[in-house]
């Protein structure tokens, strides 16, 4: 991937939608919500604090984050889709791997 985030920024891999139920049920694409979970694939150097010190970044890449479902920038980057996000406000959490 060629696009290096500024600032807090954090570029993510949108992971697969779940297309059915666990017990077998086809969601079509029209009720299907907009996919909250990925893959961190690049992040920026960090954030400034009032007092000049740079705020280290939450994330690493290769964390799978869950982000507000409302928030960043979604972008189609060599046919995969992306969010931009900011690091420090939109993402809600990192989920264990496994």
């Amino acid at each position: 991937m060629k696009l290096v985030p500024l600032e807090d920024r954090v570029v993510v891999r949108l992971m697969e939608k779940e297309q059915q139920t666990k017990s077998g049920i086809v969601i079509p694409e029209t009720a299907q919500e907009k996919q909250q979970k990925g893959e961190v694939m690049a992040v920026g150097a960090g954030k400034y604090s009032e007092k000049g010190e740079l705020l280290p970044m939450p994330v690493k890449v290769g964390d799978i984050v869950v982000f507000a479902k409302y928030s960043g920038t979604e972008m189609k980057i060599e046919g995969e889709d992306y969010m931009v996000l900011r690091g420090m406000t939109d993402l809600i959490g990192i989920l264990p791997e496994g």
